[in-house]
């Protein structure tokens, strides 16, 4: 009997910390919230011309001036191939590598906050119920003592108290899902943004190995297409003595 009432007194107190947890939780989710689409923002990138522009230098050989391209870029995709384009002379491979190793590299700074906003909006409307259902113990157990007195009085009641406090305590299960829905939403969001992040890096990557290769090409192409020139004109030659023959 001692521990329940030590549970129940537990019950009493702890509904209205569930509430002070869920609004600190909020507090700190938004701020997150914040400080990850200040960071986005600040870091976005335009694919389109920044892919132009690098296939544009690359093709004319200006591998320094695509790295001073990048250099005036936030965007963690810029940040990434300029550090591979230090091994653009070593060949495709380890420029490869270099971006793998770039994206593994930054991924921990362009994914904070998301293990906490998706904990958070998984777990808040649990936070919430167990704070209804503390609410609902301490409820029933006022009820208990307020029948308790009205008995003793030679009266009845304290119905009034109970649906009071249960109203109350289901306040927590409403904040518990008002808390989680936001969280959700912005995991979601960011989480999008941190793909896009590894996706253009990869393409970005793809386009200067593009290059790398059609720059190494168009020689033995030369090559090839001027022995085929030849080889036409050497026939070209032969035909008319053939006929004559």
């Amino acid at each position: 009997m001692l521990l329940m009432h030590k549970l129940v007194f537990v019950a009493q107190t702890g509904a209205a910390a569930v509430l002070y947890i869920l609004l600190a939780l909020s507090v700190y989710s938004v701020g997150i919230v914040i400080e990850r689409w200040w960071y986005f923002r600040k870091r976005r990138l335009d694919m389109i011309a920044t892919s132009n522009a690098l296939a544009k230098r690359l093709r004319a050989g200006d591998v320094a001036g695509a790295k001073r391209e990048l250099e005036e870029m936030r965007a963690v995709e810029a940040e990434i191939l300029r550090d591979a384009l230090e091994y653009y002379a070593d060949g495709p491979d380890s420029l490869q590598e270099i971006v793998q190793k770039g994206i593994r590299h930054r991924r921990k700074s362009f994914e904070s906050g998301l293990i906490f906003l998706g904990t958070l909006g998984n777990n808040a409307p649990f936070i919430g119920l167990f704070g209804t259902v503390l609410g609902v113990v301490a409820a029933f157990k006022e009820l208990g003592a307020a029948s308790a007195n009205m008995a003793a009085a030679g009266g009845s009641g304290g119905m009034g108290n109970v649906m009071s406090g249960i109203s109350e305590a289901l306040i927590a299960t409403a904040i518990g899902i008002l808390v989680a829905i936001p969280a959700v939403v912005a995991f979601n969001l960011f989480q999008k943004k941190c793909n896009d992040i590894e996706e253009n890096s990869a393409a970005l990557a793809n386009q200067v190995l593009a290059v790398m290769k059609s720059t190494k090409n168009p020689k033995n192409a030369h090559k090839a297409s001027a022995s085929a020139l030849d080889d036409i004109g050497q026939t070209s030659r032969l035909r008319p003595a053939e006929v004559n023959g």
